[in-house]
């Protein structure tokens, strides 16, 4: 191996990671706890896809046995939280996939897992954004108060400023540059809510439960013409193979689907260095909210079935609709209020993901240590922070909902792969680390993460894994021309 490729794979050992973050002036003030994290986790996890995506992969692919879709994807989630907690409990630092990979793959693997996760987050927060804001104006519009087409932002091709996207981002910045114990609280009050609702609605709807609606409870199996061109999944394109709706194979075509509803809760893996606690609180903070997650959508999925025959729901809010064909609109009005306050942490825990992943980068050297300034009050990095804030203010404003959103799904099961390989590799380079939690059953259920992550993976657009190329070949080029040349750890290394 060459000394330029050893530079790009050079990594930074746990114990350097630490006693980084002990430094002054690049050191996150320690404020949260298990119960903190866990409600991130519900927060991030619980948004419109609750609502919308149980009808809707009910009707498509899988009927009542969507339920089983729902418990499969929270299965592969597992997985990959098992391995997150690990690497969290051990490497309590701001960073996630991006701090455990620098620790195990090397320099040039973590940044381009950086730079991913950039995109997926900023991505994921606007796009949450402009779809709370249609929330709001469809609110304001029963109330009979109308926007301007130009600031509803752009539509079929006509230009337009969404203002109340971009508001939405910039004052959740506010509070995240405030403190992460404020963040938290607004953020549980917020989860508070949501959860009510979730449960409320899941209470209701049981009493307008008709049995016969859940026969079958898997429908026979049928064929799908599925897309063309590069529009089709990479695993039909590769291998011939054409997925299939309902039957067996149909829920494990849904559980595709609906895995991406639990996006998100490896998040609270960022916040390890904000955790009084880490090696006990993260663990917990992670599986927990994984769990409280998936009890609330299998209980969902079950009601929707059940109020309403599969193949009469709808497709734009199945919940809500089944409410009102048994009669009930104030139910239905709840549920399009209980979506919109959702999205407002899904918002808020997605920028606060992104800015600690560019504040640990920034902290290392690979982009400018002037982002890396911990504010003297508050704790927060700040100006990362107020950066991405604006950034992604801006993209929310003219930004049409239905674009990109399948990269936030490839970067974050890229995420996973990295995560799970990085767990096997730490417990054969370093088995001397204490661990607080350790993923049982190593290698198997790194190697089982692995292997439903790129199943998950193959099943996108051959278009999207384009777009994540694109991507990628601009970061490996960011990190040649700017984050080899100024690395902390290629410095200490020459040095």
């Amino acid at each position: 191996m060459t000394r330029g490729t050893r530079g790009m794979f050079r990594t930074k050992t746990v114990e350097q990671s630490i006693q980084d973050t002990e430094e002054p002036e690049h050191a996150l003030k320690k404020s949260l706890s298990a119960l903190d994290l866990t409600v991130f986790g519900v927060g991030v996890v619980i948004g419109t896809g609750i609502f919308v995506l149980t009808g809707k992969v009910a009707k498509q692919n899988a009927g009542p046995a969507v339920a089983l879709a729902f418990v499969l994807a929270g299965i592969v989630c597992g997985l990959a939280a098992l391995c997150y907690a690990e690497f969290a409990a051990t490497v309590p630092v701001a960073g996630s996939a991006y701090t455990f990979s620098y620790a195990t793959l090397g320099e040039l693997p973590a940044w381009i897992i950086g730079w991913d996760l950039i995109l997926e987050l900023a991505l994921g927060c606007a796009v949450v954004a402009v779809g709370w804001s249609g929330y709001i104006r469809s609110l304001l519009d029963n109330a009979g108060w109308h926007l301007p087409a130009v600031l509803s932002g752009p539509h079929g091709g006509t230009f337009g400023f969404d203002i109340l996207a971009c508001a939405l981002v910039l004052a959740l910045t506010v509070i995240l540059v405030a403190g992460i114990k404020l963040s938290s609280r607004v953020t549980a009050v917020v989860v508070a809510v949501k959860v009510t609702v979730v449960l409320i609605v899941i209470v209701v709807g049981a009493f307008l439960i008709n049995g016969d609606n859940y026969r079958p409870f898997i429908p026979p199996a049928q064929g799908t013409s599925g897309n063309n061109g590069l529009a089709a999944p990479l695993s039909q394109l590769i291998f011939g193979f054409t997925p299939s709706n309902f039957g067996v194979m149909g829920i494990f075509s849904a559980a595709a689907i609906v895995f991406f509803a639990f996006i998100g809760f490896d998040i609270v893996a960022t916040a390890a260095e904000e955790t009084r606690n880490p090696q006990h609180d993260v663990p917990r903070g992670i599986l927990g909210s994984l769990a409280i997650c998936t009890a609330l959508y299998v209980g969902v999925s079950v009601v929707v079935t059940g109020m309403e025959k599969y193949s009469r729901l709808s497709t734009e809010a199945p919940l809500a609709d089944a409410f009102k064909s048994r009669g009930q609109p104030f139910w239905a009005g709840l549920i399009s209020f209980g979506a919109a306050i959702g999205l407002t942490t899904v918002c808020m825990i997605l920028l606060l993901g992104q800015s600690r992943v560019f504040f640990a980068m920034s902290r290392d050297g690979l982009l400018p240590r002037f982002f890396s300034t911990v504010h003297p009050r508050f704790g927060t990095p700040y100006r990362s922070t107020i950066l991405l804030g604006v950034v992604v203010a801006v993209v929310a404003g003219f930004t049409s909902i239905d674009v990109l959103a399948e990269l936030v799904n490839i970067g974050t099961l890229f995420a996973f792969v990295v995560v799970a390989l990085g767990v096997v590799i730490l417990r054969r380079t370093r088995p001397d680390l204490p661990r607080a939690f350790r993923t049982p059953f190593v290698p198997a259920v790194p190697v089982l993460s692995v292997t439903a992550s790129v199943w998950l993976m193959l099943n996108l657009p051959a278009e999207t894994w384009l777009r994540f190329a694109a991507w990628m070949v601009l970061g490996v080029a960011v990190y040649f021309a700017y984050g080899r040349r100024h690395s902390r750890v290629g410095a200490r290394n020459a040095s």
